[in-house]
């Protein structure tokens, strides 16, 4: 969430349509987490909310459509080839292929919903030969109705949105502190113990 915040704070819009695009590819970037931190920026009014849901809308949309353009050009043999790239286990992949295999549009539709079918949906809509009329109208009534809910819970929690991330960036900077620190006796402790076995080779060398 705090790498969202931050992300928005120096990109603005930028970020929004980076984030929902590259999430939807499968890239590991907060993509829900961009669009509630959004809400939070249309609350306090750094930005303006017909803009945000613009922008998310098709940024969802033209990263799902990549994920179909793949799928279709080459296949579920390249998604289980490099699935594991993107954190698509064997497990994830047979049950988001069910689901988008059985239902259809539908499907495509309720992924939107999914965070662990999402960025599947596009992959497998295309493997298995949906129309990209089809995908695509589901595609983006979906991205229509995901996006301003989740702006709309940024932009709900307004007030106490600010409070609980102050709280979190506390607590982040106390464990950076802790993280120095132990790495810190790593260090002492490894430089102790080689001094200590180099002595201990030297003494049974000498013995010898």
């Amino acid at each position: 969430m705090l790498d969202a915040t931050r992300l928005l704070e120096h990109w603005g819009y930028a970020a929004i349509l980076a984030a929902e695009i590259l999430g939807n590819v499968g890239m590991p970037l907060p993509e829900e987490a961009a669009l509630i931190v959004a809400g939070y920026f249309v609350w306090a009014g750094k930005l303006r909310f017909p803009i945000v849901l613009v922008i998310g809308t098709l940024g969802a949309v033209i990263g799902d459509n990549l994920g179909y353009w793949f799928g279709r050009h080459y296949g579920q043999t390249a998604i289980q080839r490099y699935g594991h790239k993107f954190l698509i286990t064997e497990s994830r992949l047979n049950a988001a292929k069910r689901f988008v295999g059985r239902y259809g549009p539908i499907g495509v539709f309720f992924a939107r919903f999914l965070p662990g079918l999402r960025f599947m949906a596009g992959p497998l809509a295309g493997s298995t030969g949906l129309s990209f009329t089809a995908f695509f109208l589901a595609n983006f009534l979906g991205g229509l109705v995901y996006v301003p809910l989740a702006v709309g819970v940024g932009y709900l929690v307004g007030r106490h949105f600010g409070v609980v991330l102050n709280k979190i960036q506390l607590i982040e900077g106390k464990l950076e502190y802790f993280a120095v620190g132990i790495l810190g006796i790593a260090a002492v402790a490894i430089i102790a113990w080689r001094a200590l076995t180099s002595r201990k080779a030297a003494r049974s060398g000498s013995a010898r």
